[in-house]
């Protein structure tokens, strides 16, 4: 991509001023005058040279009109037109260049002169939205004769190989057999991907990258056996444990023989951290000559025999003795000698219970650091939470108001700051409560809406709950409930639904909830807000006539919608290419009502093919020898 400048140093060597750049937005988008000068879903029109009288019809009348180069682009993502003006009498000297596209500031008119095989490829058309509602129609009457002839030919000499690795594995029609054999492609798409036999491949795959991609997602969907798998395959000490505490982090069960072989192994030392380490184990972890695994015994205490938490205590390395100190007194209050003698008081001040007059000092120390510390010490003494619930520091009483052990009657006495935008973790006091019924009606009346967005993330919920929170004066706690809570009501999803679209961890709620209304949607296909006109086609009343509709319907998001529909005609699919919004034209190379030709088009053209590859309407075979093209490619560059 070049810089502006140099395309406005170009356009000028070529005759014309430059008046402005053209952000993307209503205008035919250059993207697609690039398509169509390539040939594909395309008018019939060309001319052997594009002389003086094209020129004439593209211009208005100050001689202005819109121009990209290829190779210039602007706008990030986007491409974007340059408006400029040409004053001469003769052809601007574009031609002859790296190719170009220019379009008539009232769209009737587009030129274009690509590179191509044969050599330059010239277009020349007017009328243009009337020849392209005239292309769309035609390419949507093609017969499975023609459409079996298409697809023979595929791929074809002018392929995006490359392009074609990077997209294949998104396409919902590839089969298991497809996908596995990408794994020795292109391992990108296990990132989204929850098909057992794909994962049972990609765990047991011989290269270490391709097994860590399976696990080292954001949300993996392994099983615990993939999980066991995945962990015995890999030759690493180092990263098995890794792997194994993944695994636990994702609710794994692992076998007790895995701790063993994990246990005998060199990264013996961040094994013994694992928390789902079986008991059994403990005895050896807390006489091991290593002190690192020694100090690790030390977080399992509860488990630990008397005699073994004495020795841990009298341990001769001084990390070890700190550790069992830190465990000892999470029960037992810690005296001042004590803590005074801590390397780092900060764990103390955190987790451990202190002797009383310890904890009045620190509840009064004149470091807020201290204090906010000692704010979250679930050991923390009725006296003490209710000094720091007096705290001057705002950060300090809002850290208490969050304590487990206050009544809600206390917690609403606390003078907390809360800001209603900050992220919301859920508490994980709260979620450990969400099975118990009688709590949750406690909590959700809380008056800390961060207790009740936490109540509100509960998968279950008693039906008073449910009614109580998606009442609740705090968007956040309803689009919450929205998201997690399978017995959200009907008209509380609808309601969130009219200010949000889903999230990066929820991507498809509240419209996928199965509470969500289908019935009595096309009521909204001429409501003024364009978000209920989405929901039309959901109604399973709707019918290809309003489909219809919505694809020329004045929002981008509306149109968008449309060209995800699976009753998009043809003619439309074809038509939404050259939609001004890049979002909307994705989603129109990702239909599979468009005509197989247009298809194939897209498939060998750069700026498309990685999109047009996850088109469902690619057969099968086709797939196959796409996937034996990009390996062949991907294979060439190693």
């Amino acid at each position: 991509m070049q810089p502006r400048n140099e395309l406005h140093r170009l356009l000028v060597r070529a005759g014309l001023t430059v008046v402005g750049d053209v952000p993307p937005g209503n205008v035919f988008p250059p993207e697609a005058g690039w398509r169509i000068a390539r040939g594909i879903a395309a008018p019939d029109g060309g001319a052997p040279a594009l002389d003086a009288v094209w020129w004439h019809r593209l211009s208005d009348v100050d001689g202005e009109f819109l121009v990209a180069v290829l190779g210039h682009r602007t706008g990030g993502n986007e491409a974007w037109w340059t408006r400029v003006r040409y004053a001469g009498s003769g052809v601007p000297e574009l031609t002859g260049g790296p190719g170009f596209v220019a379009l008539s500031l009232d769209g009737q008119v587009l030129l274009a002169e690509v590179p191509g095989a044969g050599g330059p490829r010239v277009t020349a058309l007017d009328r243009l939205p009337e020849r392209l509602e005239e292309a769309a129609t035609a390419a949507g009457c093609e017969t499975e004769a023609e459409r079996a002839e298409v697809w023979a030919a595929v791929p074809g000499p002018e392929a995006c190989p490359l392009h074609w690795a990077e997209g294949i594995g998104s396409n919902p029609a590839a089969t298991d057999e497809l996908l596995i054999r990408l794994l020795d492609v292109e391992d990108g798409f296990l990132h989204g991907c929850d098909r057992p036999a794909v994962l049972d491949a990609a765990v047991a795959h011989p290269d270490p990258r391709v097994r860590s991609r399976a696990a080292d997602t954001f949300r993996p969907k392994l099983t615990s056996h993939q999980w066991v798998r995945l962990v015995r395959a890999e030759p690493s000490p180092d990263r098995r444990v890794l792997w194994a505490e993944r695994a636990c982090v994702w609710g794994a069960e692992l076998p007790e023989d895995l701790y063993d072989d994990l246990l005998a192994g060199p990264s013996r030392a961040r094994a013994a951290e694992l928390p789902s380490l079986p008991a059994q184990h403990l005895p050896g972890l807390a006489a091991d000559a290593d002190p690192r695994v020694r100090a690790a015994a030390c977080a399992r205490w509860e488990d630990l025999a008397a005699p073994l938490r004495e020795r841990l205590l009298a341990d001769t390395d001084r990390a070890v003795r700190t550790a069992a100190l830190l465990a000892h007194h999470i029960g037992v209050p810690m005296p001042r000698e004590v803590f005074a003698a801590l390397p780092d008081p900060r764990r103390a001040l955190e987790r451990c219970r202190l002797a009383p007059e310890l904890e009045a000092e620190l509840v009064r120390d004149g470091y807020a650091e201290v204090r906010r510390a000692l704010a979250a010490n679930p050991g923390l003494g009725a006296h003490g939470v209710a000094v720091l619930a007096e705290d001057p520091r705002d950060d300090i009483r809002s850290a208490v108001a969050l304590r487990p052990d206050l009544t809600e009657e206390q917690r609403a006495a606390v003078r907390h700051d809360f800001d209603p935008a900050s992220m919301s973790p859920i508490l994980p006091w709260v979620e450990g409560l969400h099975g118990d019924a009688d709590a949750m009606r406690r909590l959700a009346a809380s008056s800390h809406p961060l207790v009740r967005r936490s109540a509100a993330r509960a998968r279950h919920l008693p039906p008073d709950v449910v009614a109580r929170l998606a009442r609740d004066e705090d968007q956040v706690v309803r689009l919450f409930l929205a998201e997690s809570c399978e017995d959200a009501p009907a008209d509380m999803l609808l309601e969130v639904w009219r200010w949000w679209d889903g999230s990066f961890s929820h991507p498809d709620r509240p419209r996928s909830h199965p509470n969500f209304p289908r019935r009595g949607l096309l009521r909204y296909i001429t409501d003024p807000d364009g978000r209920m006109r989405r929901l039309a086609l959901d109604d399973p009343e709707a019918t290809p006539v309003d489909v219809a509709r919505l694809a020329r319907d004045a929002e981008a998001e509306v149109r968008r919608r449309a060209a995800a529909d699976p009753r998009l005609s043809p003619a439309d699919a074809v038509l939404l290419l050259n939609d001004p919004e890049a979002r909307v034209r994705d989603a129109a190379v990702r239909s599979p009502r468009l005509p197989a030709r247009v298809l194939a088009g897209l498939l060998h053209d750069r700026d498309t093919a990685c999109a047009a590859v996850t088109n469902p309407a690619i057969p099968a075979p086709v797939l196959h020898r796409i996937l034996t093209a990009a390996a062949a490619a991907v294979a060439a560059l190693l």
